[in-house]
């Protein structure tokens, strides 16, 4: 039987169904080191396609419905210029868009000479965008200003409001998707524009915000975790998972699908590598780097780092001497037939073992106890018209009521004396 969203977000919240997320970290860091790999490759073969804002150089934009794209190209090289990037644009005037590098004042001239005698382009209605190298070279530089300012506080403030363990971890989803994002970016070709850096920085805030929620529950769940032997850190923390799963892919679909929308309207409508597309872009694909990160990788990582400090440690043993020597184990020992030549029900277990089972007994003896010594038992008088047949009363330890006058001596019966 198939369980709806609710009912399967219920059970894992409650532990019922678990997925072991954080058990397989080492099947995540590899899926992941393999795609980090392909990006670092296409990044330093391919590299990135970086717009006019950032290189600098012209636009050229017209309006043609009836020119192809070799008569364009071909009036672009006729104008002197080589390696430009012709596209068509599409929309309410459908025409062209040729970029070029840094043109001097006579090659721009030169350029819309060919565009317009050629294609028979009515010069007036072809539109000139420069940009110098110096504007782009200071775009790159508030660009790269802006990312590292974000990384640092974002790791300051990680750091007070969690733990430093936890900023690290952070930070290397980060890294993460920031990597896988600009791998893409340079496998398809995909044109880098302010309107990119924008998206990034959106979609660095997104994947943060997700995993500060599964954090927040990481730490709840670890809260007192050392003052028993019930679960290790890591186990915790997959609990933490589990509990965010439904929310995490819910809110993640929920923010993908009007981005979706947005990007298959702006390529179908305005063409390719418009701002709106560029944008949506980014957002698309950050977005579902960000998800995958702060489920696979930041947690993982976390556990990881966790796990090596000794008091966390010292918890794992004792949360594997208590699953492999308590009372559960006793049990079935204690299920063994007896009889002369029958081993005994502790033979074979441990010093460590059978201390753990003692403390069990403990803590089981605790969890079973009568009610608080506050409350008063009560027996209901008998009287002869009280059936015998009736259940008797729980046997339990005789609880004496609470004295409210706080004298410390006793009450005792007229005519008896004190003993010495």
């Amino acid at each position: 039987m198939m369980l709806s969203p609710g009912q399967l977000g219920g059970k894992l919240y409650r532990g019922e169904v678990s997925v072991n997320f954080v058990g397989r970290q080492r099947l995540w860091y590899t899926i992941s080191g393999f795609i980090l790999v392909i990006s670092i490759v296409a990044l330093l073969v391919r590299g990135l396609s970086f717009s006019v804002d950032f290189k600098g150089g012209a636009i050229f934009t017209f309006p043609s419905s009836s020119t192809t794209l070799s008569q364009v190209q071909t009036a672009v090289e006729d104008g002197g210029v080589s390696g430009a990037i012709v596209q068509q644009v599409r929309g309410q005037a459908s025409g062209w868009q040729v970029q070029t590098k840094a043109l001097t004042g006579a090659q721009t001239i030169k350029l819309e000479k060919a565009l317009s005698s050629e294609l028979g382009v009515n010069s007036n209605d072809i539109t000139v965008t420069t940009v110098g190298p110096s504007w782009g070279s200071q775009i790159s530089g508030k660009a790269l200003e802006a990312l590292i300012a974000f990384m640092i506080v974002i790791v300051i403030y990680l750091s007070i409001a969690f733990e430093w363990k936890m900023a690290v971890s952070a930070f290397i989803a980060l890294l993460h998707d920031l990597v896988i994002a600009t791998g893409i970016y340079a496998l398809a070709g995909f044109q880098v524009s302010p309107a990119t850096v924008i998206g990034l920085l959106t979609i660095l805030g997104y994947s943060l915000y997700d995993t500060v929620v599964v954090f927040d529950k990481v730490r709840e769940n670890t809260a007192g975790l050392l003052s028993g032997a019930r679960s290790t850190y890591s186990q915790a923390a997959n609990l933490a998972l589990n509990q965010t799963l439904v929310r995490s892919i819910n809110t993640s679909l929920i923010a993908l699908l009007p981005v979706l929308a947005i990007l298959v309207v702006a390529t179908s409508l305005l063409g390719a590598n418009n701002e709106l597309e560029e944008l949506a872009l980014v957002l698309f694909v950050g977005m579902l780097s960000g998800t995958y990160s702060s489920i696979f990788i930041a947690t993982p990582v976390l556990a990881d780092l966790k796990e090596r400090e000794p008091q966390y440690q010292a918890l794992a043993k004792r949360v594997a001497v208590r699953a492999s020597g308590g009372r559960a184990a006793r049990r079935a020992a204690a299920k063994a037939p007896s009889g002369p030549g029958a081993p005994s029900p502790e033979e074979g277990l441990s010093p460590a073992q059978l201390a753990e089972g003692v403390q069990d007994d403990v803590d089981y003896a605790q969890d079973e106890a009568a009610p608080p010594t506050d409350e008063l038992t009560t027996t209901a008088p008998r009287t002869a018209g009280t059936s015998a047949s009736r259940s008797p009363a729980r046997p339990g330890p005789r609880q004496q009521p609470r004295r409210s006058g706080g004298s410390p001596a006793r009450h005792r019966p007229a005519g008896k004396k004190k003993r010495r």
